[in-house]
């Protein structure tokens, strides 16, 4: 067996202690690498690896030379394209289904964990080619080797003979596998990110002596935040910059350096990257601009910046980015040209906007939120906000984490980060570009759904417990309230006022914000009465009128606080002509000091000066206008409703022939089809367990009588063909037919309309006819940027005028099918809407669940469009399908280190 060169297999990989090294096939031109690798290991790596001390190294780098990407298959590990190797695994077969897999580490490079991520490349290869068995010859005294294979999360059988040791191993990941690289991912992303924020020593590259300059802002703002580490500044044109003496590069630097921020013109970059890594730095912020935002030129440049890096296993954050900020009294150091500086507080930022990140260091300021770190990660050519999200969730000063992003760089990497640390830790997100201008043509009601809407997106927050803000006020605004206020235990909402119509307008804000406005209980009413005045509506809003008082204030959130009917309260004062707003925050802050019980209060000041004395006095998170309470609170309580679900584990799925389903794809791939055809389609569907009418394929008028009459019955004539995607809109679909007479009349009738359209039909399709039931969309659609995603909606011919439709992003979890139907507009007609009978439920979600499975399991499938799937009391059926195919798309093996 041989193959062409698998380029799709080289990866970038992050290491045990954050630094980074690439992973690539081995070519057969790599003989003399491998020699020379083999020459250089130290005498116990040769006699481990070879069982010799004298063994052959010439014929044995020709033979791990000697690769067909199939069953002799190799990996080296490199710093950068043109570094030496470091590390080298191998597969050969011996049998099939088994193969003997073997490692070479340099040993500068053991124990950084270049053993495991080299067995997880090759056993997702060996899997992939059909070898499902790795076996390994340890020599007894090779401890580290029998470790590494114990400690890889591979289930491991270990036994002693005469020999040695022999390892075995299966090449597929298990459950425990996948979780157990996933802790070094997350291990590597907060090592690596440590060392931006928690470095010891700084050098600015492009320090200036005039203030106003970036580098000269950025030494400043170091000097400024009282940055305890040594400090370095190069700029080889002085003697000294703002009283730090100047050196001319960064190799005159006598200690080591973790950190260098650069700020220097682009093309200088480069050279300073090379002076970084012969000097051993760990990590780069280049604040520089002109790089892949500004045209190909600046994409190559950046392309070479980051080789610079990979070579040198020195991480980036940047280019064309605002910096990083710590405000740990401990680490504290602010590398930003930023004007001003947040305070210190338990709120961590990320940006990939250096614009916005100024505007949001400013603005929380002003907001009254404080801040743990921050970060500008620009182009993120490395280091991107899932990197900053898994530090944080370890981080015991972070307790709350704000993103802004423009686009994803791995959003499955993302969900499932988000996804666990949104259990203790609440993850908020403004993501622009909500239009769908960019979104690709699509060809099925499935794909035509997901790409006129952001509904992708927001089904990826949802799974992910994610709140999602619309604007940058809106981010600080559920920042103000999560920090400074414990969460809501309901949607139950107090609203205290001095004036009708804000109260109302809460209300309604607070209704459409998904909480609730309860009546206020007899005894609660009755304890406000004992003091407001006769004319107070105690209702809910309870509005205490234009003259109360800071005392009325204080008495009546007191008693709104004590009752157990709410879990939250938003407080609202327009100033009358007596009563003073100091004396109303005032009267605020002395009830929140001394609360019956843990609750959240907002707090509503309608004028800008009395909403700035709010701020500074009562401690509460503070508004202009109540519409921003509510919608915080609503956004907040969405989110507490996520933590409280009890995770599900998906059902296991009986009878799924997935092998089978592979062969079928395999089958239309290879004839060169972009949809498969109709039996193909029904082939697929059946591996999967999913029920479609008796159906029977003609190829012309005649044979589709034939078909009618086998099939008995009224019956419904569908034409087939590449070029008739919605078959009703060019005349392809007859219903109600009986009879071999009538469908042939009907199927010349229908080649009639389609030659007049100059459509080409391949087939007719004759099917039983379903004529009860609800009719429903179920399928697949593949998004650019967030792979397979599960879609369930209203169906029929007029799905994409309704747009009732949920979305998931692959893969689903065991509450995904029961949620996507809960949240369909369309639900009360499953429930037997008007007399009707239930729809089966549970064969429903088994259909969504089965969709999900194949999702998972073949990539190859680009578009699936189950429409109509008719739902009745006795079960589900898929009355119409489309299935759109496409080679399937390289994949990375894990562990996926690198976004």
């Amino acid at each position: 067996m041989s193959a062409d060169y698998p380029a799709h297999r080289e990866v970038d990989v992050v290491l045990r202690d954050g630094s980074t090294i690439g992973l690539r096939p081995v070519r057969p031109s790599d003989e003399a690498s491998l020699r020379e690798f083999f020459d250089e290991l130290d005498p116990d790596s040769q006699s481990f690896r070879f069982f010799s001390g004298a063994a052959n190294l010439g014929r044995i780098a020709h033979e791990m030379a000697r690769v067909d990407y199939g069953s002799r298959y190799g990996l080296l590990a490199r710093r950068g394209e043109e570094g030496r190797p470091i590390g080298h695994g191998v597969y050969i077969e011996l049998e099939h289904g088994q193969a003997e897999v073997a490692f070479a580490v340099a040993e500068e490079m053991q124990g950084h964990g270049l053993g495991t991520i080299l067995l997880a490349h090759l056993a997702e290869v060996a899997a992939e080619n059909g070898i499902d068995t790795f076996v390994a010859e340890v020599l007894p005294q090779n401890h580290r080797m029998i470790e590494m294979f114990r400690e890889s999360g591979f289930p491991v059988d270990v036994r002693s003979d005469a020999d040695g040791i022999r390892v075995e191993l299966p090449t597929s990941l298990s459950t425990k596998a996948i979780a157990s690289f996933e802790d070094r991912d997350r291990l590597a992303a907060v090592e690596a990110v440590r060392a931006f924020l928690e470095p010891r020593s700084i050098a600015v590259v492009g320090a200036s002596r005039r203030p106003d300059s970036v580098g000269g802002s950025v030494l400043r703002n170091l000097l400024a935040s009282g940055f305890s580490g040594a400090l370095h500044a190069i700029n080889p044109a002085a003697t000294e910059v703002q009283g730090l003496p100047a050196l001319a590069g960064i190799e005159e630097i006598s200690g080591e350096v973790d950190l260098a921020i650069i700020s220097v013109p682009s093309n200088k970059t480069l050279a300073v990257a090379h002076q970084c890594a012969a000097k051993g730095v760990r990590a780069l912020v280049v604040l520089s601009a002109g790089f892949s935002e500004s045209g190909d030129e600046g994409a190559r440049r950046e392309r070479e910046l980051l080789d610079v890096c990979r070579t040198a296993g020195m991480r980036l954050i940047g280019p064309n980015c605002l910096g990083v900020l710590n405000t740990d009294p401990e680490h504290s150091l602010n590398a930003t040209f930023a004007p001003g500086a947040p305070s210190l507080g338990d709120v961590g930022f990320v940006t990939q906007s250096g614009a916005l990140g100024l505007a949001l260091i400013d603005l929380a300021a002003a907001t009254g939120v404080g801040v743990s770190s921050f970060a500008s990660v620009g182009n993120r050519a490395d280091i991107t906000a899932n990197d900053l999200l898994e530090f944080w969730e370890q981080d015991p000063r972070t307790r709350i984490a704000l993103l802004y992003i423009e686009s994803f760089s791995d959003p499955r990497r993302f969900s499932r980060v988000a996804r666990r640390i949104g259990r203790r830790k609440p993850v908020v997100v403004v993501k622009s570009g909500r239009s769908g201008s960019g979104a690709r043509a699509a060809s099925s009601h499935t794909g035509a759904l997901l790409a006129a809407s952001d509904l992708a997106t927001d089904a990826l927050f949802d799974q992910s417990g994610v709140i999602r803000a619309e604007t940058l006020a809106e981010l600080l605004d559920v920042a103000s309230l999560l920090s400074s206020q414990p969460l809501p235990r309901g949607p139950r909402v107090g609203i205290l006022t001095n004036a009708g119509g804000p109260g109302i307008m809460c209300a309604d804000a607070c209704e459409a914000a998904g909480l609730e406005v309860p009546e206020l209980s007899e005894e609660a009413r009755a304890e406000l009465r004992a003091f407001l005045p006769s004319e107070a509506a105690l209702g809910n809003p309870v509005d205490m009128i234009a003259t109360a008082r800071a005392e009325h204030y204080r008495r009546a959130l007191a008693a709104l606080a004590r009752w157990d009917g709410i879990d939250s309260v938003i407080v609202i004062f327009i100033r009358p002509l007596l009563t003073e707003a100091g004396d109303v925050a005032e009267a605020i802050h002395s009830v929140v000091e001394d609360l019956p019980r843990r609750l959240p209060i907002q707090a509503v000041f309608m004028s800008p000066a009395d909403h700035a004395l709010l701020r500074e006095t009562a401690a509460v998170p503070t508004h202009l206008y109540p519409e921003e309470a509510a919608r915080a609170l609503g956004k907040v309580v969405r989110h507490v409703r996520w933590r409280e679900r009890t995770p599900v584990v998906p059902p296991h799925l009986i009878g799924l022939r997935r092998v089978e389903a592979a062969a079928v794809l395999a089958e239309g791939l290879a004839e060169g089809r972009e949809w498969l055809d109709p039996g193909q389609s029904a082939r697929l569907l059946d591996c999967y367990g999913i029920a479609m009418p008796d159906s029977r394929a003609a190829v012309d008028p005649l044979s589709a009588g034939q078909a009618a009459k086998e099939i008995g019955g009224t019956v419904v004539l569908k034409a087939i063909g590449s070029q008739i995607l919605h078959k009703t809109e060019v005349g392809g679909v007859r219903v109600g037919l009986t009879g071999a007479e009538q469908v042939a009349e009907a199927a010349q009738d229908m080649d009639d309309e389609l030659a007049h359209r100059r459509l080409e039909r391949e087939a007719f399709l004759v099917q039983e006819q379903i004529d009860d039931g609800v009719e429903l969309l179920i399928g697949i659609a593949s998004d650019p940027v967030f792979g397979a995603v599960i879609a369930c909606g209203a169906g029929g011919t007029t799905a994409e005028l309704l747009g009732d439709v949920q979305l998931r992003v692959s893969p689903l979890d065991g509450a995904d099918p029961e949620g996507m139907l809960n949240g369909l507009a369309m639900r009360p007609l499953l429930e037997g809407y008007r007399g009707a009978a239930p729809a089966d439920i549970g064969a429903l979600r088994g259909v969504i669940a089965r969709v999900g499975a194949m999702s998972e399991a073949h990539p190859e499938i680009l578009e699936l469009d189950l429409n109509p799937v008719v739902a009745t009391s006795t079960g589900a059926i898929a009355v119409d399908c489309r299935v759109r195919i496409r080679a399937r798309p390289p994949r990375h093996p894990w562990p996926r280190t690198w976004d």
